[in-house]
């Protein structure tokens, strides 16, 4: 009997690295809040942290052990009412420039920390996570359907030759003038024809004849009921971008989104990209730019507006200068299908790089082609909400309110050198991590509409901490039944399959914290099943031994046999068993994954520990045995 040095060397490597990546599992994390910019690019230091402790202080709310690191704060608490005092304070003390978000702190040593040890990640059903609750803003999504239905309806007359003499839209109504009554007859039976998600009304006055335009109430319904399935597909990409797993996200009643987020490291980041509804517009800068933007100052200088024309900000809120755009829009993120960051190789500052649809091409493509030598501007527009607290005066009870607004800034304005088409980039961006904040978002989907956290908690376990309990507790006693039940029959044997189980679970806690998988209820189903089919390779072993010492062969012959003729058995359902698990992962989604994620992990590491490891530990105790003559098999 003789067992290469290399496979004890590797065992030992494994052991040492699977116990010490596996200890995290043990410490418990602790609630905290953290605080960081409201911007990706924004950055913060050291003192935000003394600002915060004393805003606490003030509140009678005590902290411990807090640090700052990735340009973000992270303030631990004592409990989970603290926690939520706390960031109620932190968010009125210190205002709209910086995100306040729930989190949960690792108590890990600092020790394990440094070599890069750290807890796997439980799923809601066990350790509970971040709950949101975020409300559409359905009266914001009908404006800007109305918007964009106004602009394509002033392009469909024109293309069709219909008569109009101007075209508004004012609190969702759309009205068009006309110079008689014919004209407007026409205009009338063509969107009876053509489009019929109008409500018409004709009106007589005394400057001519117009029409009001609204949209039906089916129509209404449509568009409420597409903005929440848009919004609530766009926060799964969002989601998928930012790498969280096992994240439930689904509606609550007409207008609400819930999100839940376990496991999730940084939940201000996720606060931010989650409620933030970005959207981009492409629109010629106005052929009158220079007569009403002063040259020196960059300003608006207070003259009437010519018709169809906007002043927004440029480069930035604060920057002073601004600029005269087109009203009307050439197309929107919407229809952005895919979205990168970068550097530009010309400036070297942050760009991103946008790929549009066939139908965004051909927009830009049409809106490009007679505008050669015309700036394009950028226009980044992101909704917001002020939160302000009113006290009564009755009751000294403090009411949140919240006021929603738009911040809009022409982040580009660049010549069009030639036709553009469905490629191109943006330049201007502040910073990288603005760049792939952007491109995230456009990159995952627009929101149909804004929408508003009206609620940010910590949750606990879905099961109930008490089902919980009864689940680790059956766990434990299956384990212990089953380690009795191996020693009783194997006896030395049977311990060592036991000691095999410990390493194979240990390896299982590894691996998963490794590739960051959430461990959840079905994933702890895997991990028994994974632990049923260990102990039936060493099962298999064993009786293997026991035939070949009724057979005549000496303890020595029948441990070496007993280990290479149970080996293409114990491949082989393994092999099968992991295909199916392997298929379960790829067409399955949810807890089927976390059950298939699991059990792949688990059938490899067992295949190590029931085979490799056990017999180096065989071979350790009886390979230097020359007069060995029986087994504690």
């Amino acid at each position: 009997m003789r067992y290469p040095a290399w496979k004890y060397l590797l065992i030992l490597v494994v052991l040492v690295v699977s116990t010490l990546y596996a200890l995290p599992s043990l410490y418990p994390d602790e609630p905290a809040v953290q605080i960081s910019g409201a911007k990706a690019g924004t950055q913060i230091d050291q003192s935000i942290i003394q600002k915060a402790e004393q805003i606490l202080k003030s509140e009678n709310i005590a902290t411990h052990d807090n640090s700052f690191t990735n340009n973000a704060a992270l303030l631990r608490l004592d409990s989970s009412e603290a926690q939520l005092k706390a960031k109620d304070a932190l968010r009125r003390g210190l205002g709209d420039n910086y995100v306040v978000a729930l989190n949960l702190a690792p108590t890990t040593p600092e020790w394990l920390q440094k070599i890069g040890a750290k807890p796997m990640k439980l799923g809601l059903d066990l350790r509970g996570g971040v709950h949101f609750l975020l409300e559409v803003d359905m009266d914001k999504a009908i404006s800007q359907r109305m918007e964009t239905s106004a602009t394509d309806l002033r392009r469909q007359l024109r293309d069709n030759k219909l008569k109009f003499n101007s075209l508004s839209l004012n609190n969702n109504t759309i009205t068009l003038q006309f110079a008689n009554n014919t004209d407007r007859d026409a205009v009338m039976d063509f969107l009876r024809s053509n489009n019929k998600e109008y409500a018409q009304q004709a009106i007589a006055s005394d400057s001519g004849s117009s029409l009001r335009l609204t949209y039906t109430d089916v129509r209404k319904q449509e568009i409420q009921s597409y903005a929440v399935n848009q919004n609530l597909t766009t926060l799964r990409n969002r989601i998928n971008e930012l790498g969280v797993a096992e994240a439930l996200v689904q509606t609550q009643g007409s207008n609400r989104i819930v999100v839940e987020l376990p496991g999730v490291q940084d939940t201000a980041e996720a606060k931010r990209v989650l409620g933030r509804t970005a959207n981009l517009e492409f629109r010629l800068v106005s052929d009158q730019n220079d007569q009403y933007i002063d040259p020196y100052t960059g300003k608006y200088n207070g003259q009437p507006l010519p018709p169809g024309t906007e002043v927004f900000a440029y480069q930035s809120l604060d920057s002073g200068r601004e600029l005269l755009l087109s009203r009307n829009r050439i197309l929107t993120g919407e229809r952005v299908q895919n979205a990168s960051s970068g550097f530009s190789q010309d400036t070297g500052g942050a760009e991103v790089n946008i790929t549009l649809d066939s139908a965004g091409g051909k927009l830009m493509a049409d809106a490009t082609r007679n505008s050669v030598g015309k700036r394009m501007a950028v226009l980044f527009i992101e909704n917001k909400q002020k939160i302000s607290y009113v006290t009564d005066p009755k009751t000294g009870a403090q009411t949140e309110v919240r006021t929603p607004y738009a911040e809009s800034v022409v982040i580009n304005a660049a010549t069009i050198q030639a036709v553009l088409g469905s490629q191109f980039r943006i330049t201007g961006l502040d910073s990288p991590q603005e760049a792939a904040e952007l491109a995230l978002m456009l990159r995952a989907g627009a929101l149909a509409a804004p929408m508003y956290f009206v609620e940010e908690r910590v949750v606990g376990p879905s099961l109930g901490q008490e089902n919980i309990d009864k689940g680790v507790l059956s766990t434990q006693i299956g384990f212990l039944l089953v380690a009795i039940w191996m020693v009783v029959f194997f006896r030395l044997f049977g311990l060592i399959a036991n000691l095999a189980l410990v390493i194979n679970i240990a390896m299982i806690l590894t691996v998963m914290s490794w590739i960051g998988a959430s461990l959840s209820l079905p994933g702890i189903a895997g991990i028994i099943i994974t632990i049923g089919m260990a102990v039936d390779a060493n099962v298999l072993i064993c009786e293997r031994i026991r035939e070949e010492m009724k057979w005549g062969a000496s303890p020595k012959q029948a441990i070496i046999a007993g280990y290479d003729r149970a080996y293409n058995t114990i491949l082989d359902s393994n092999l099968t068993t992991f295909i199916v698990a392997f298929i379960l992962f790829a067409i399955g989604s949810g807890p089927i994954k976390s059950f298939a994620v699991t059990h792949m992990i688990g059938i490899v590491c067992s295949m190590f520990t029931s085979i490799t490891v056990t017999r180096a530990v065989v071979q350790l105790i009886y390979g230097k045995k020359r007069d060995l003559k029986k087994l504690s098999i």
